[in-house]
């Protein structure tokens, strides 16, 4: 999950209180009177002033009254951070996929990481593991023990109908001790998860 904030939105006659959330590639705004839902690529326009966040998108200009907020909000939107700075992916990590099927993903992953594996290794920084169903997430015990004490474990599952609930992938890696600290979009069809062993257990 990307930053959100309790704020107040204009929206053509409207003018509600609701939560704004700042996801990886769109704006969301949520009320029971007002639900928006603004991808970067649809914006035509993006102003502040005053504390306001002035966004013109295809069905009409919404302005999120943020205050101190909308300054660095607009710079995430102009340039939103990618996907594998979302995920905390390091040059100098050691990296290794399981059952990765975006292979565009994996292009630019090797590119940033040439060392790439794509089977389980030892003492991994950084495992993105791929599962389908809820019994692929038995396999997080054997990744568990092979990240790093400090590494991380990255659970990409299709999201939607028919995709795994989220509250199933936490309690998967909560039965193997690991601890969920993040959520991001990884593309249009699944989303992350990031799993670390708790500090107390390192």
């Amino acid at each position: 999950m990307g930053a959100e904030a309790i704020c107040s939105v204009t929206f053509g006659r409207k003018h509600v209180e609701g939560k704004a959330l700042l996801e990886t590639s769109e704006l969301i705004f949520r009320s029971p009177e007002l639900r928006l839902a603004i991808p970067f690529s649809d914006i035509k326009k993006l102003t502040v002033n005053g504390g306001k966040l002035i966004v013109s998108f295809d069905k009409g200009t919404a302005t999120f009254h943020l205050g101190l907020r909308a300054p660095s909000w607009a710079d995430k939107i102009r340039k939103p951070k990618s996907l594998l700075d979302k995920l905390g992916v390091k040059p100098e990590h050691r990296v290794c996929t399981i059952k990765i099927k975006d292979a565009d993903f994996v292009v630019d992953l090797k590119l940033r990481v040439p060392g790439v594996a794509v089977r389980l290794v030892r003492d991994a920084d950084v495992i993105i593991f791929g599962a389908e169903t809820q019994a692929d997430l038995s396999r997080l015990r054997d990744l568990r023990y092979a990240i790093k004490p400090d590494g991380m474990i990255w659970t990409v599952t299709p999201k939607g109908k028919g995709g795994i609930k989220e509250a199933g992938v936490m309690a998967a890696g909560k039965a193997v001790g690991l601890v969920d600290v993040k959520v991001a979009a990884f593309s249009s069809t699944h989303t992350a998860l990031k799993f670390v062993i708790p500090k107390a257990m390192r």
